[in-house]
Parts: structure tokens; sequence; C-alpha cells
């Protein structure tokens, strides 16, 4: 590409100014505030579902009804704040996946990003007659085409985009221990191999899908260098959370900032996951057995085992978007610790469009 300016990123009819997507974070960390503050400069904003209805004073009793109503409002709430592009990030993982996947839908969100497992069966004709824009959060090749055939064979119809999020990422990830820092699973080698995947779909349904990349893109720089290797575009999680407009609570941030290279840390997840978080005396005695009271007894996750699990991941990340990191974590993405102030999400921005320009006219 000759231009050194950002390409747009257009997903359907969707034209984004600048391709960068905010990462979905859940449990309270991007809600409207973040999302439309991102929408505002031309990226896409996006609202993470899982636990949102901590935000409603039932949520502990009600915890179905609570999500549906919070994120309802937080649509609602950046739609008043931004014209721009605001999608939704729900997890298949969730127990009320599809009721909150209607949510979104109904309110109009312009895309869902569906991550942490395959989204083969969704309510496809509510999609259908929606605006709404389905894109997938995949790490294999592999995963890009059992979601694209199971399309293609049982709806004739193929998602929209799709996400690739390579082994750097925070939170969950969909590698398993040995493959984390294994340099066959980098994203560098995933993303050829799922542009060979999605240009077979793109072909059969005669439409662009554009591919994202994720996990570890921290600088304009490596924002031109994928977009150099066949990428669309990029979502990033971490480099939004130090901001002022992310709904995390500001002692949150503070541990992005104060957090070093050996502070981030590969757990394992109470749902059977690896996860990658900012290290802490919560998870150091986690880590030496010692079981967290767990008071909620909902099952938000399809694979947690709530009675045998050492505490409550739901709780424990409510916990810390609240400033309260004693009983608490932050997931986080391995470049966390380069984060060294809380900026705006308008500065952030400019600083990655300087960059990229600078990579782009070397």
């Amino acid at each position: 590409m000759s231009s050194r300016k950002l390409p747009k990123l257009k997903i359907g009819d969707l034209e984004a100014e600048i391709p960068i997507i905010q990462g979905g974070m859940s449990v309270g960390i991007s809600l409207s505030g973040l999302a439309s503050a991102v929408a505002n400069e031309g990226g896409i904003g996006v609202i993470g579902a899982a636990a949102i209805g901590m935000l409603e004073p039932d949520f502990k009793t009600n915890f179905k009804e609570a999500n549906k109503r919070a994120l309802r409002k937080e649509i609602r709430k950046a739609k008043e704040m931004t014209k721009g592009i605001i999608g939704v990030n729900i997890m298949v993982a969730l127990s009320d996946f599809e009721e909150l996947l209607l949510v979104a839908i109904e309110e109009k969100a312009d895309l869902v990003f569906l991550g942490a497992g395959l989204p083969l069966k969704v309510p496809f004709e509510a999609l259908k007659n929606s605006s709404t824009k389905v894109v997938p959060i995949v790490s294999s090749a592999r995963a890009a085409d059992l979601i694209f055939r199971y399309w293609a064979k049982h709806y004739n119809h193929v998602p929209d985009a799709v996400v690739i999020e390579g082994p750097l990422a925070g939170g969950h990830l969909g590698f398993k221990r040995e493959q984390i820092d294994d340099p066959r699973y980098s994203l560098e080698n995933i993303l050829p191999e799922v542009i060979s995947v999605i240009r077979v779909y793109e072909k059969q349904f005669e439409k662009k899908i554009p591919i994202i990349v994720a996990g570890g893109i921290y600088t304009g720089e490596d924002i031109y260098k994928f977009i150099q290797m066949g990428a669309d575009g990029v979502q990033m999680g971490t480099r939004f959370v130090a901001t002022h407009e992310c709904d995390a609570d500001v002692r949150f941030k503070e541990a992005f900032v104060k957090c070093k290279k050996e502070d981030i840390i590969i757990i394992d997840s109470p749902v059977g996951l690896p996860g990658r978080a900012i290290k802490n005396k919560f998870l150091e005695e986690v880590k030496a057995g010692i079981k967290k009271p767990i008071r909620f007894l909902w099952k938000c996750l399809k694979p947690c085992d709530f009675k045998k699990v050492p505490y409550c991941i739901a709780l424990a990340l409510t916990n810390a978007k609240k400033g309260n990191l004693e009983e608490g974590f932050a997931f986080a993405g391995a470049n966390a610790y380069r984060v060294d102030k809380i900026i705006s999400v308008k500065e952030l921005i400019e600083s990655l469009l300087i960059e990229y320009e600078k990579a782009a006219s070397v």
C-alpha cells in the first residue's frame, strides 16, 4: 500500500474511518463511555456483554434479566453519545448467550463480536432480518473454516468479517498452555492461514470478508505490519484500558500503569482455559490453594462447575472493575507492562496514527 494514511475498514455497508476496533472487555471494562469515545474518533467501539448486569441492583437475584436490561441501557447510552459504529462482544460460552445476542439485534447494534466458543447455532432468522453484522473471534484457521463451513451449509450465508486473536491477548485464550509461546501459533503465522481459508468463502459468496487481527497489537507500527501482511484492521484491548474514558475504576487502570513485564502471567481460569492477567495477591493466594468463598450461585459460563471452582471469576472480575483488587484481578494483554500513563482515547488514536505514518514512510 503506497498510502501512508490508515485505510478505512469496511464491513458490509459499515465504514469506519480508521481500521481500529476497541476490544470488547467484559465485566464492565468497556461500556458506553469507552465504546462511544472510540467510535467518535472514527474507530469501532465495543461494549462487553458478559456480566454487564453487575450495574443493576438485582444482579445477584435475577442475573439474566439484569444482564439484558443493562446491555439494552448501555447500547442506548452509547448511541446517544456517538453517531459512530458501536459493536457488542458476546461470549458464546455464556449461559445467556442467545438472550444477549437478541438484545443486541433488537437495539440495532452495528456489529456483534462472538468469541469464547464457536458461534454455530445462532438465531439466524433474527440476524438475517436485522442490519447487525456478525463477526466471530477465532484463534486458528481451523476454527474459522468450521464456522464458515457450518454457516454456508446451514444458513447459505457466512459471517460478515472475522477476528483472529493470537496468543498475546489478554483474558481467556483459545490456546493450550504449551501453544502460547510456540512461534508456530503466533499471530504472524496464523494470519496467512486464515486469509487462505476466508478467500474461498469470499469467492463462493461473492463478498469481501474483512480479516481483523488481535492480541498483542500495541503500536501504529504493529498496525502497519499486519495491514501489509493482508489484515484489513486490528482489534486492541489493553491500550484502551489506560484511557480516561475506559469504564473501569482508576485503580484498575493504575494496575496496568504500575505492572512490570514479569507481572504479566498465565493463569488457569476456573472455567478450564488459560488466561493472561496481572499478578497480584489474590492470584497468588488462589495459586497457593486458598479457596475464595463463592457467594454467587448461578452458572454464567456454560463450562463452569461452580461447586468445585476455587473462586467465582465473574465476582473476581467485578471486584477488580470497581477497583477492589484485593478481592479480584485484572486480565491484561502481553504488552500491558508497556503502558506508562493514562491518556485520552483521542491522544491514543492520534499517537497510533503518527506511528503508522512513520512506519509507512520508511
